[in-house]
């Protein structure tokens, strides 16, 4: 039984690799244990061919033992190693078993017994290579040169992992990204869907972020790198996979500390099934041959490889579709929570406010597109949050903005520039008001879009208050949608957790359909509120995305940070990460873990089922040696194939579709 993982792909990030290596599936013959495998068949073929001939015995013996050495003498090795190591493998005792057949003449069974034993290694070892191509092939996004720009504006081709942070790179219209980046000059639309999911090309301009493995359109663009090549978006998809594929989930680690348990005791049974009839007389060759078989049935192969087979097809499933789970821990745990709780800004909402009210005193504009036109004009050189979201739908209204002039900013107060010859100053309604007067009017206004949880701020033309814009963060797309899935899935309606004020979150809540909200919470009293929740009985999902989310991701059961969104810290602190920043993947990724933990159960039960069986045929009835390889072989590859079920697309679009159809998880 196989049970490494391969080649590592993180060996290859951020090296250069040959367009052979491009998204290419694995070909069976290039995996060693396949070739050992399809040697073992042929020789046994053989063999078997010239026992049936009548040719001479020494012919067919020596083919059946050259099955052997193909079939066994990996196995072998790793269970003297393990031996070395005070642990009993296995396949160690399938090979004695083997030998065994073939110390009292059965060699034809023992051979039989290398080839199904080594052909269900051959089907794991490809089944895990499976895995790591599905990981290994985001590895081939990415370009292996780019165009760099040098100071003196010369261009020249370079590997990709010689280029620096700062280094300026030239995309030409058609070609994949080199590095993760800042668009520094140019425009184009650039596909980047296998990094972020949109389904359409992203505009990129000046300022934008790209991500290498990404495809630019028609445009040239010059960008910025601003990530070695180890350290990109890809790179880092890369390595939280391959991390997780080499970890064990609570299950696996269980069943591994009692096979030790089981293996030692198992073999002793072998020796006791064989030395006791032996001492009442029995003959020596079919109680040899019982005890062979017995060993051979009673090895719990397909228990082991139960548990690891769907987490991990699981994980790699969930990383196609944008959720990196860090471990097969994780994506156990995942399907084990019983409540969710989303953070606000940033998770449930876009992190990035929006102008979605513009309220106007017609004596002094004459329409709501001019007051806009105004405050953008005047906003437009300021980097603050508040005067982009106002610049930005200016642009979006289709209104040209006047040249500024006279420009000035005052923390905490706002702007005021000339624009077209007027005076026009934005900024909050506290400070502008003091200047101007109370306004029945407007102050009922501000209350007003500060009671539907809105941010208000003032534009005052030429000393006059002119109106009012009132902003909100954005909801995300799909987050009513994604909550109502999740309360099916679990059964539990969601709790916000979060530390804007209790209006805005009142209101957001109300729009999402979640009816616990517990607002105004600073860093430490998150955590206490997932404890809280915990202490109730609940195991918590937490889902967010900022530095202050950090400490409570790391108090719940499980913790799922915004990828896009998200800060460094709260990445690295979150047990799963939402790549696309795509609410839907939340319950989707749910439904998926739990299915790989009904798969899990379901192994099991199988493994077992075939052990009882044929545990109880050899010790009251004659089971036939062969009967019984192929009843443990058979049983070891029905539970490996079981598994790999979740690597299929079909397995998230199946889950998707139930959710969508609200009937719960998926069977």
């Amino acid at each position: 039984m196989i049970t490494g993982q391969g080649t590592d792909v993180l060996e290859h990030v951020g090296k250069p690799r040959p367009a052979s290596t491009l998204v290419r599936r694995t070909r069976l013959l290039h995996l060693a244990e396949v070739r050992w495998a399809l040697a073992a068949t042929v020789l046994f073929a053989g063999g078997g061919l010239g026992q049936l001939a009548g040719a001479p015995a020494w012919l067919w013996w020596g083919l059946y033992l050259a099955c052997y050495a193909a079939g066994g003498w990996e196995p072998t090795l790793a269970g003297l190693r393990s031996l070395t190591e005070r642990r009993l493998d296995v396949d160690l005792l399938m090979v004695a078993a083997a030998i065994g057949a073939a110390a009292i003449g059965q060699i034809t069974d023992g051979a039989l017994l290398i080839v199904i034993f080594a052909t269900s290694g051959a089907l794991e070892s490809y089944a895990t290579q499976r895995t790591e191509d599905s990981v290994r092939g985001l590895l081939d996004l990415a370009p292996d040169t780019a165009t760099l720009i040098g100071a003196d504006g010369t261009e020249r081709v370079v590997p990709t992992v010689d280029l620096t942070v700062g280094d300026v790179i030239l995309i030409r219209p058609g070609e994949r990204v080199g590095a993760d980046g800042q668009v520094v000059d140019g425009a184009s639309d650039v596909d980047q869907a296998t990094i972020t999911g949109e389904p359409l090309p992203a505009p990129k301009q000046a300022g934008d972020e790209v991500f290498a493995g990404t495809v630019n359109g028609t445009g040239a663009l010059r960008v910025r790198v601003e990530r070695p090549a180890g350290e990109t978006v890809v790179a880092r998809i890369v390595a939280m996979v391959q991390e997780a594929s080499t970890t064990k989930a609570p299950t696996q680690l269980f069943i591994e500390k009692v096979e030790q348990r089981y293996s030692v005791g198992m073999a002793a049974a072998t020796l006791l099934l064989f030395a006791i009839p032996l001492a009442l007389g029995a003959d020596f060759q079919p109680t040899l041959l019982r005890a062979m078989t017995f060993m051979i049935v009673a090895s719990p192969c397909a228990v082991v490889l139960a548990t690891m087979p769907p987490l991990l097809s699981a994980i790699a499933n969930a990383g196609r579709h944008g959720v990196l789970v860090k471990s097969a821990v994780v994506m156990e745990q995942l399907g084990a929570g019983t409540l969710v709780a989303f953070d606000k800004t940033g998770t449930l909402t876009e992190g990035t406010p929006r102008v979605t009210e513009v309220r106007i005193l017609p004596d002094i504009v004459s329409s709501e597109s001019e007051l806009l036109a105004l405050a953008a004009a005047a906003e437009n050189p300021s980097e603050h949050p508040l005067a982009r979201a106002v610049v930005a739908a200016a642009h979006k209204a289709g209104l040209p903005l006047e040249h500024a002039e006279d420009f000035s900013a005052v923390p905490g107060r706002g702007v005021r520039a000339r624009v077209a010859g007027h005076l026009v100053e934005v900024g909050s309604p506290a400070h502008l008001l003091s200047l101007t007067g109370q306004s029945d009017v407007v102050t009922t206004d501000v209350a007003a879009l500060e009671l539907d949880g809105q941010t208000a701020v003032l534009v005052r033309l030429d000393g006059q208050v002119a109106g009012v814009l009132g902003l909100a963060d954005h909801l995300r797309a799909g987050a009513a949608q994604a909550i109502d899935q999740i309360t099916t899935i679990t059964g539990a309606s969601p709790v916000l957790l979060t530390g804007d004020n209790p209006r805005a979150a009142g209101r957001l809540a109300t729009q999402v359909g979640i009816t616990d909200v517990r607002a105004g919470l600073l860093p430490h009293e998150k955590v206490d509120a997932v404890r809280a929740l915990e202490a109730s009985g609940h195991k918590v999902m937490l889902v967010g995305d900022g530095i202050n989310d950090a400490p409570a991701l790391a108090a719940a059961h499980t913790g799922m940070a915004m990828g896009r969104a998200g800060s460094d810290l709260a990445l690295q602190t979150a047990d799963a990460v939402i790549v696309r920043d795509e609410l839907s993947t939340v319950p989707a990724v749910i439904a998926l873990s739990r299915r790989a933990r009904r798969l899990v159960i379901a192994n099991l039960i199988i493994a077992s089922a075939f052990i009882s069986v044929l545990v109880a045929w050899d010790l009251l009835g004659d089971l036939p040696l062969p009967l019984g390889v192929a009843g443990h072989e058979g049983s070891t590859i029905i539970v490996g194939l079981n598994g790999l079920r979740l690597l299929r697309a079909a397995a998230w679009r199946h889950s998707d579709t139930n959710k969508r159809h609200g009937k719960g998880e998926p069977s």
